[in-house]
């Protein structure tokens, strides 16, 4: 007994430890925002060029945390859809292996690792603000969800916990989408939240939540998933200007009071556009001689909500800096997939095309694309004292990444059943980088939209069953797949960003063919729900070598085999 007692206290004392060293951890994840959304990414190009023609978007506290920071010009997500991404982000695990795979959402996240389990091994305390969606979708077990947050490893939980319920940002007004229901853990709270608009909503909240994380044990860190449900439709638009200043004194605050719960809880809602878009115009026919118009609404309040959501940001890492923790936090800011077309407005509004901002940045696709537009993400890592600032990571990884980073600077050996990496080396500059492995697979019934700016080859193009997969600076595609012989369309999205010159047409790329349709054979397993084409086609030896992953200290074992 004395042993257990001493090896118990032993194992307590290495994890507060471990707790103490580690850095606090704040995910942000937004909705359906597109890598060309952002200055930094692609915004400030058409800005700078001069053309009237080229509407543009700013966001300056992105590009500041850009700028402090490191942005991730190739990190991909694990799917083009919401809830297949968001369930691979919190799990680790890419498309092949994960329960939740093409658009199932409300379905129950896997009871495994998530990034929550995993930070509380190491001693962290865990939230979850926003959009959920991953709960179990039988509604004859709310609010006992078999995956609530609060099963998955968060301590505390305050959001939207349906899927759709995203699809409205005025919860208790339910403006275009109807009325929402807010939960704080097992509470359905919305009755209290008039004239709440998500964005503000979830932020206020994040801040109130970190402010009395701090307060209550400064030595133990924190980790958030704070996860909001916009740009992504209603394209709805908030009560007011944001409040000025941000941090513990300024921005946005939590009041706590029923009809008054946020400073912004007041005005009329759906009724502020950001006054750098009220009077915007272009050149709408690239005609100089004749007079500009003005953005059509829909626009302004698609940026409206996207200069939104770069206020929050830039309000969170004030509060940050003035709970002097900004030097130990690392911040990641993602999408959870490209842009996409809806809006869910009147139809005396314009069409929500990404055509308007280019939202998909240099590449074709939108969400629901395996193209680059519809994969690649705005990301963006900030740990200050760590990461050197302006840092441009171009090295291939998924969103899936995150859990065994995440688990690496809290030094904890990342969980066997992750398929991803951790990406410290390449953000510290310190150690070997492991090999992201950048590997998709979706169903989608529709097409590739028909936008004058995509190759003209995939204007319309059926998109069925769908795979990706990256080898170096060569990434294979496959639309409308109909077994497991169909060959991948072959492009270095290096040089060749909009996926133009098919590469598998030269007789160069035919054993990189081949080891394409290898490997995604070996990368999966079928699942029932989402049945592919070739689920039942052989897997191929692994030729050159096999490797497992043992993690011992965080350490990999290779294992190398003859044949």
């Amino acid at each position: 007994m004395k042993k257990i007692i001493i090896a118990a206290f032993f194992s307590v004392f290495t994890l507060i430890t471990y707790a103490q060293q580690a850095p606090n951890i704040i995910y942000i994840l937004v909705d359906d925002m597109g890598y060309g959304d952002l200055g930094v990414l692609f915004q400030n190009q058409r800005k700078l060029s001069g053309n009237r023609s080229l509407p543009y978007q700013v966001s300056p506290h992105l590009d500041e945390m850009a700028a402090q920071g490191a942005i991730l010009t190739q990190q991909y997500a694990n799917a083009p859809v919401c809830a297949p991404s968001r369930a691979s982000l919190l799990t680790g695990v890419n498309q092949g292996n994960a329960q939740v795979r093409d658009n199932q959402f409300d379905k129950a996240l896997e009871n495994n690792h998530t990034l929550a389990t995993v930070m509380k091994q190491a001693g962290y305390r865990t939230a979850a603000i926003g959009k959920w969606g991953l709960q179990g979708d039988d509604e004859k077990q709310s609010p006992n969800w078999p995956a609530h947050p609060l099963k998955r490893g968060f301590d505390h939980y305050f959001g939207y916990m349906r899927h759709a319920d995203g699809h409205e940002h005025y919860p208790v007004e339910g403006i275009y989408r109807g009325k929402k229901e807010i939960w704080e853990n097992y509470k359905e709270v919305s009755k209290d939240f008039a004239r709440c608009y998500t964005t503000d909503l979830w932020t206020a909240k994040a801040k109130d939540w970190i402010i009395k994380a701090e307060e209550q044990d400064r030595a133990r860190p924190f980790f958030m998933y704070l996860a909001y449900d916009a740009p992504h439709a209603v394209l709805e638009l908030p009560t007011q200007a944001y409040p000025p200043g941000g941090g513990i004194d300024g921005g946005l605050k939590w009041m706590g009071t029923a009809g008054n719960m946020i400073n912004t809880a007041s005005g009329t809602v759906d009724n502020y556009i950001h006054p750098d878009y009220v009077h915007a115009t272009y050149d709408d026919d690239q005609n100089a001689a004749t007079p500009e118009v003005p953005w059509p609404d829909t626009y302004k309040r698609y940026a409206t909500a996207v200069r939104r959501i770069d206020d929050a940001v830039g309000d969170l890492l004030k509060l940050l800096k003035d709970l002097k923790i900004d030097n130990n936090t690392l911040v990641v800011f993602s999408s959870d997939n490209g842009p996409s077309m809806e809006s869910y407005l009147p139809k005396e509004y314009a069409a929500n095309l990404p055509t308007f901002f280019d939202s998909y940045g240099p590449f074709d696709g939108i969400k629901r694309d395996c193209w680059e537009g519809g994969m690649r993400m705005p990301v963006i890592v900030q740990w200050k004292k760590h990461i050197p600032g302006g840092k441009i990571v171009a090295t291939p990884s998924m969103l899936s990444d995150w859990l065994p980073t995440f688990a690496d600077a809290a030094k904890l050996p990342i969980p066997a059943r992750a398929d991803g990496v951790s990406l410290l080396p390449t953000l510290l500059g310190k150690g070997n980088q492991q090999e992201s492995m950048v590997y998709t697979e979706y169903f989608e019934g529709g097409n590739t939209p028909k936008f004058n700016s995509f190759e003209l080859g995939r204007q319309g193009r059926k998109r069925g069953q769908m795979q990706m997969i990256r080898f170096g600076n060569l990434v294979g595609v496959r639309y409308n797949i109909k077994s497991a012989d169909d060959n991948f369309e072959i492009y270095d999205v290096v040089k060749d960003p909009k996926e133009s010159v098919d590469l598998a047409k030269l007789a160069h790329y035919i054993n990189t063919q081949q080891q394409m349709k290898d490997r995604v054979l070996q990368l999966r397993t079928p699942d029932k729900e989402a049945r592919r084409p070739y689920d039942t086609t052989a897997i191929p030896a692994l030729r050159l070598e096999k490797c497992l992953r043992r993690v011992l200290n965080g350490a990999f074992i290779k294992v190398i085999f003859p044949g």
